[in-house]
């Protein structure tokens, strides 16, 4: 199976610290430093560590940190051939504060504002390669519904994780296969409380699959009811990445003919894995550390 990714590409600007401050508070920070990120080369590196075939379709700026993730794309197994590098664009970052395994983060746009519809287009035949299409909230509005119908009625799987939340075209909800909002997005994408995401999940079975950190992911399975997969016990170090882990580990076991409860169980362990280094990327396991930490379950 292959998969194309449609998303973002930032340089991770993360700064570590004991806590996150409060609003207005000035606090001391233990280090700084500088990865790859983007929710969309996140979970594209998660897939290809854990194996897949995957290819990134976005846009970077002509400059240094566009060239290293383009490297790093590279290095990681990810074909970067369809990424645009633009002159006069900066390439996307993101401001991360992590500390007492929580993080904030801020994001800038950069060429990530550039994977428009034109985009698409131009590379609508190579994104029809792919059997599988992943997106996420980090690129146009615009051209993630572009994206979205054109993969649709062309009969390929589509999972969207829709983060940053927003609210959603309830064509384009259909039209998806899977959508993964954590426990806070799914309650403001669909305006309800906590109390209601159950029967949310019941309604569209099988396809709206809702991360929780610790207490793990949940999803209604047809004759089985709803699942809640607990999140593996460990010590967490920083939880920037562990969704787009989770996300990408989830296409990955797909792309290995496990079904949706099996690859749901290998991306709780990956998402584990995930949380015990620093770095979205830098902490994202490989194929034998996550059946390592299966067999040991």
């Amino acid at each position: 199976m292959k998969i194309a990714v449609v998303g973002s590409m930032n340089l991770d600007m993360i700064v570590h610290a004991d806590r996150i401050p409060l609003k207005g508070e000035t606090i001391k920070g233990d280090g700084l430093e500088y990865q790859p990120g983007g929710k969309g080369a996140n979970q594209a590196v998660a897939m290809a560590k854990l194996g897949a075939d995957v290819t990134m379709f976005g846009c970077v700026g002509d400059d240094s940190a566009g060239r290293r993730l383009l490297e790093n794309l590279r290095v990681c197994g990810v074909s970067a051939d369809a990424v645009e590098m633009l002159k006069g664009v900066p390439t996307g970052q993101a401001i991360i504060t992590a500390g007492g395994g929580d993080n904030t983060i801020v994001i800038i746009e950069g060429a990530n504002g550039y994977v428009n519809v034109d985009y698409v287009n131009r590379n609508r035949e190579k994104i029809l390669e792919a059997d599988l299409i992943v997106l996420q909230n980090e690129i146009p509005e615009d051209a993630i519904a572009y994206t979205i119908r054109m993969c649709s009625d062309a009969g390929r799987t589509i999972l969207w994780n829709p983060a940053p939340a927003r609210a959603l075209d309830r064509d384009l909800v259909e039209r998806v296969s899977y959508i993964t909002p954590n426990e806070h997005e799914v309650c403001l994408i669909w305006e309800t409380d906590e109390s209601r995401v159950g029967s949310l999940m019941e309604q569209y079975p099988g396809k709206l699959l809702v991360t929780q950190g610790e207490k793990g992911v949940s999803v209604y399975i047809p004759g089985r009811g709803l699942q809640t997969l607990p999140a593996m016990k460990v010590e967490v170090k920083d939880t920037t990445g562990a969704g787009d882990t989770l996300n990408g580990a989830f296409c990955a076991g797909l792309a290995r003919g496990m079904d949706e409860l099996e690859a749901l169980r290998f991306a709780n362990a990956a998402a584990g894995l995930s949380v015990q280094k620093y770095g979205a990327q830098a902490g994202m396991p490989t194929l034998e550390q996550v059946e390592a930490a299966l067999a040991g379950a």
